[in-house]
């Protein structure tokens, strides 16, 4: 009997995709290419992920786990000798917990569909991002994703309480803890949340929920001068009482280019100033939190912090304020092609860094332009780049600008083969070393997302 044969046994027909339907997916970040694999695996519990694993394991098959192909650094690539395990049939939410504000899902289930769930009981799912429709909740802990809301309640790291993963020989570790409190040794769960799939496979994940916000302000204001970014970012953090949720700034580069040459979006502010700034803050009470909003706004502008503002009168227009923000769609059409970073720095070198990696840019790569924005409250950047001719030659200047600020050259979206060759950017040898030797232990038979973070060891 093939693996193929073996595999199938174990998941049915419904679990197993062969040929055109395994052609038909994609191999890259997004959406490019034609998944290569030998099969597309689609088990529907974790006893069947990890009688899957057991037999990849007895045959030394490498197995590439994918979640909702939302990722950005091709950590979905495979060959043609690979097997992909997807985890698109585990979408269920197993339980919540109206009172502690716990709720258990698998790995499969989409990130807007959590976020519904909990809205519904209530509660709030802190994650955010632009892909909530697409992601899965397995994708987002493998990545330790980030999003809109890092800067109130922190990375999925700090969302998740507690989780399951399969091993690459099938070994199941049960760790779906519903405590905030449990000092009982090492806590495993962090082996694998931020580990890509190359550690172990999350089947089944403990999320925290908090408190539903009943009221939400929006602003869109203007800046002048980079420092007046640092105190608006620390006054609004204490004026506003800890209900800062986003503070999104957006360079005049990435606005010009939405609103005057796409066009695509209004014109809320003249588009001539150096910076914009999206916030938002969530409450309780609605009256108060309109009233902190309102004076600490007012304070800004007649501290010439802001030059100028608008307030969201409706959630219509702060969704379209929030849909400007998100729309990479419209940056990639603009720019083509583009070479799209996630870096992260101290946010007191933020503008040297982009004003010197304009000029390097310049200087290499003339015909390049340079578009910023980003989640500047917790030190996250994403850069756009083209038209990128030279890939490699951007990738350098980009990184290699952030060595001496001990910068990122990954803020949230992960390593996978993309930044692979420039991971030591942003991390020691002994760190490295370190990583090494935990894939060694976990998977010494190298089966789990092959290649991905950690490039193969040169042979002795």
């Amino acid at each position: 009997m093939s693996i193929i044969d073996e595999i199938g046994a174990v998941v049915g027909p419904k679990g197993l995709l062969l040929g055109a339907d395994v052609r038909a997916r994609p191999n890259h970040s997004w959406g490019q290419g034609s998944c290569e694999a030998q099969a597309i695996v689609r088990p529907a519990s974790t006893a069947e992920v990890s009688e899957v694993m057991r037999i990849c394991h007895a045959q030394n098959q490498s197995v590439v786990p994918w979640g909702g192909l939302s990722g950005l650094v091709d950590g979905i690539t495979c060959s043609a000798s690979d097997i992909v395990l997807s985890l698109e049939r585990m979408q269920a939410i197993e339980h919540l917990d109206d009172g502690a504000g716990v709720m258990t899902v698998q790995a499969g289930a989409i990130v807007q569909t959590v976020q519904e769930a909990a809205a519904q009981a209530g509660w709030l799912f802190a994650v955010d991002f632009g892909a909530r429709g697409s992601a899965r909740i397995g994708g987002m802990i493998a990545t330790n994703a980030g999003g809109n809301s890092v800067v109130r309640y922190g990375m999925a790291r700090e969302q998740v309480l507690g989780l399951e993963a399969v091993l690459a020989d099938g070994t199941v570790i049960s760790s779906m803890n519903e405590m905030l409190k449990n000092n009982a040794g090492y806590d495993v769960k962090h082996l694998f949340i931020g580990s890509e799939g190359t550690l172990g496979i999350v089947t089944r994940a403990v999320l925290r929920l908090r408190p539903a916000p009943r009221a939400t302000q929006t602003a869109f204001v203007a800046v002048d001068e980079f420092p007046s970014l640092l105190q608006l970012l620390r006054r609004l953090g204490t004026e506003l009482e800890g209900k800062l949720s986003a503070f999104e700034v957006m360079w005049n580069s990435h606005y010009h280019l939405l609103v005057e040459e796409t066009q695509r979006h209004p014109a809320f502010l003249p588009t001539h100033h150096p910076y914009y700034v999206l916030i938002e803050a969530q409450g309780a009470n609605g009256d108060h939190l309109e009233a902190q909003f309102t004076d600490a706004m007012a304070a800004l502008l007649e501290d010439g912090h802001v030059v100028d503002a608008v307030i969201a009168q409706s959630g219509q227009q702060a969704d379209q304020l929030w849909a400007m923000r998100d729309d990479v769609e419209g940056l990639v059409h603009r720019i083509n092609p583009i070479a799209v970073f996630d870096i992260s720095l101290p946010i007191r070198h933020m503008d040297n860094y982009i004003d010197d990696l304009t000029a390097a840019l310049a200087a290499q790569c003339p015909e390049a332009r340079l578009v910023c924005f980003g989640h500047m409250g917790d030190g996250n950047l994403h850069l756009g780049v083209g038209p990128a001719n030279d890939r490699h030659r951007i990738e350098r200047i980009v990184y290699e600008h952030l060595v001496p600020l001990q910068g990122s050259v990954s803020a949230e979206h992960g390593i996978g083969l993309e930044k692979r060759e420039f991971l030591s950017c942003s991390r020691s040898p002994a760190e490295i070393a370190l990583m090494r030797t935990l894939k060694q232990a976990l998977d010494p038979k190298n089966l789990l997302n092959p290649g991905k973070v950690l490039a193969p060891e040169p042979a002795p």
